[in-house]
């Protein structure tokens, strides 16, 4: 979701400002996401590399989401809506670790959309985190360094139990990933668009959806593989 502060920035406004219009697009995305029918929202909310950010806007950051998570997780809990969090817990404040918590437990047994939070997330330091818990699970004895495989190794990512993503939406032009589910993307559709954030709603979704279906799939193959509907 990128573009916030160049956003505001274009109209004069703080960054602030662009945040907070982030938000609401979120929620507007979460809803337009269940009404397609799309199983997994991730949404990339804060990088690990967000901390270096002035702590002004960092603070602001923090209160929006400890907002959303206060005064939004009833709704989308009444929306048979699941939430989940990635990413590391520290440096992340502790009454925020409790609405987190809170959240996903109120909602854990929902079957409609899941609606994936990456938090304080890097994609370097999941997979590093992943072959520490490994590690851990083989000087333990409950796994075994030969057994170690693509399927096994996923079970150790935070993404366990969800699938990998079908489809990359960036915002705002640019035309990277940075650090973002770096295993899981491997074989997703990327799809990049000039809109900033806060301008991106459901007919943007149904645009890149559209364009998504257009494309062929063959995960390295040479027939294409029928995609998920």
């Amino acid at each position: 979701m990128d573009g916030n502060g160049r956003w505001a920035k274009e109209r004069g406004l703080p960054r602030t400002a662009g945040h907070k219009r982030g938000v609401e697009r979120v929620e507007e995305i979460i809803r337009a996401a269940a009404e397609v029918g799309v199983k997994v929202l991730t949404v990339f909310a804060f990088s690990s590399e967000n901390w270096t950010r002035p702590k002004k806007e960092v603070n602001m950051l923090m209160s929006l989401l400890d907002n959303f998570l206060e005064k939004r997780i009833a709704e989308l809990h009444k929306n048979n809506i699941r939430i989940r969090v990635i990413g590391r817990d520290k440096p992340i404040p502790d009454y925020i670790l409790n609405k987190i918590d809170s959240a996903e437990k109120k909602t854990e047994n929902n079957t409609g959309l899941t609606f994936v939070l990456a938090l304080n997330y890097g994609g370097r330091a999941e997979i590093i985190d992943a072959a520490r818990r490994f590690a851990e699970a083989v000087a333990s004895g409950k796994e075994s360094p030969e057994m170690l495989n693509e399927d096994k190794f996923e079970k150790y990512l935070y993404t366990a139990g969800l699938p990998d993503p079908d489809l990359l939406i960036r915002t705002s032009g640019e035309m990277r990933i940075s650090n973002f589910l770096l295993w899981q993307l491997s074989y997703a559709e990327f799809y990049f668009i000039k809109k900033y954030w806060p301008d991106f709603g459901k007919k943007d979704l149904q645009t890149a959806i559209e364009e998504y279906d257009r494309r062929e799939r063959r995960f390295g193959g040479i027939n294409a593989v029928k995609k998920n509907s």
